[in-house]
Order: C-alpha cells, then sequence, then structure tokens
C-alpha cells in the first residue's frame, strides 16, 4: 500500500493511503473538475494549476484556492536520507541520495545552472530519478562520469 504526505499551503500535513483515497466518494465532473460529498457536505473542486513534475497543483474547492504539494514513498525516502534538509540555497553540493546507476548528466563544469533545472539521472530500485539543481549557481566539479555506479551519500557535483 502506497503512502502520501499531502502538505496544503505549507501548513498543513496530512498522510494518506491508497485505501484512503479510494473511500473518497467523488464524481468527476469534466477534465479538471470533481464533485465531493465528505460527511453530507458537498464540495465543488478543480484542479486549476498542476506542475506534474515538481507535483505541486493549485487546488479550488469551493471557489477557495489551495496550493497543494504531494510526497510519495520515494520522495520521503529522499527527504529521510537528509537530501532535502536544511534551506536549498545553502547547499553547495550534490550527494547520490541512494546507492544506484548514473544514466545521464546533464551539466558540464562552469555551467550556468538555475534552481530546479535538471542535472543527472540516477536509476536507483528500478526508477530512474531526476536530480534537479536545488539553487543557481555554477557547476565547480563533476566528480562522477555516466555510467557510474555510486553510493549512498557519494559526492556527484560540486557548486561554485
Amino acid at each position: 500500500m502506497s503512502t502520501y504526505k499531502v502538505t496544503v499551503n505549507k501548513t498543513s500535513t496530512f498522510d494518506l493511503t491508497d485505501e484512503d483515497i479510494s473511500k473518497v466518494n467523488a464524481e468527476e465532473i469534466s477534465d479538471h473538475q470533481y464533485h465531493l460529498l465528505q460527511n453530507s457536505k458537498s464540495y465543488h473542486t478543480e484542479v486549476a494549476l498542476s506542475d506534474f513534475n515538481n507535483k505541486k497543483y493549485a487546488v479550488k474547492v469551493n471557489n477557495n484556492t489551495y496550493q497543494v504539494s504531494i510526497a510519495n514513498a520515494l520522495d520521503m525516502q529522499i527527504a529521510a536520507m537528509g537530501f532535502s534538509i536544511g534551506s536549498s540555497k545553502q547547499v553547495n553540493a550534490i550527494k547520490a541520495p541512494m546507492p544506484g546507476l548514473l544514466l545521464d548528466i546533464h551539466v558540464k563544469v562552469d555551467q550556468e545552472v538555475k534552481e530546479d533545472d535538471p542535472l543527472l539521472i540516477l536509476e536507483a530500485m528500478k526508477m530512474e530519478n531526476v536530480i534537479l539543481s536545488p539553487r543557481d549557481g555554477i557547476i565547480k566539479s563533476i566528480t562522477a562520469s555516466k555510467g557510474d555506479a555510486v553510493d549512498k551519500g557519494q559526492l556527484l557535483i560540486e557548486f561554485a
């Protein structure tokens, strides 16, 4: 059974399972609109904006808009490994969040990158994980090569 951590407006967090989601009484009205019934109350909902890659959504519920982010088991595991601890603006190095195979490197030394630019692709647990830049910066060094097997915590990229 999958578990998801749902954060609303960066202030409220809920843990939901597949079972919880299957119990929601929802009727699809159109591609992005739903009618929900919860505790005898009716809710009109609409997915107003979706950023599927970053798992962030703007959801309207009875004309109130909420910013929602969803973390799956892998996202939570990466956070638990310390990959996303602290302010992303202070990150000066990218380390492998888990053991895996480096499938591709999208950057070069001295290249300028923006926050959320893809840096590399790490295959781990039979899944391809795109590692994004945590901040704007310049690539100082790349310590691994495409095709390398990497260990958890191994230095991959340093920022200048």
